[in-house]
């Protein structure tokens, strides 16, 4: 992950420091999500605060709906280097443009949500029951 030297903590700081339980991040090393993770002499992995900002973004893609598999793909790509830049830009370009359209189909839903709740706050109100704002024969 990096050259220079970095002060190094336990799984419990990382926790910590990061906002992930213990069982999370493991769960994220086991699937091959953590890379640059070393041991000390008596095994027990050892953490860098590079290893913090990792998961924070390993959580934010996971967050977005990119896949395991993905995830794991591109955290291989920059376990490869350099030679990698431009298909790790394309793969979250591609991604972020995924995300985009998530985001357009949940402010549509979100507009027939808040349609539906004025239909409800003016029932209420009037006591007299409104044209339905999502009928079919309206446009959404």
């Amino acid at each position: 992950m990096s050259g220079a030297r970095q002060p190094s903590f336990r799984i419990g700081e990382l926790s910590a420091r990061c906002g992930r339980s213990v069982h999370a991040i493991r769960w994220y090393e086991a699937q091959g999500l953590i890379p640059g993770v070393l041991r000390d002499t008596g095994g027990r992995r050892v953490y860098n605060t590079r290893h913090v900002g990792w998961l924070t973004l390993m959580e934010r893609l996971r967050i977005t709906g990119m896949s395991v598999a993905q995830m794991r793909h591109y955290t291989q790509l920059v376990v490869q280097g350099r030679s990698t830049l431009a298909e790790r830009r394309r793969m979250l370009a591609e991604h972020r443009q995924a995300v985009e359209a998530r985001i357009a189909d949940y402010r549509r839903a979100l507009a027939l949500i808040d349609r539906k709740i004025g239909f409800y706050d003016e029932w209420i109100d009037s006591g007299q029951r409104p044209d339905d704002p999502i009928a079919p024969d309206k446009p959404h």
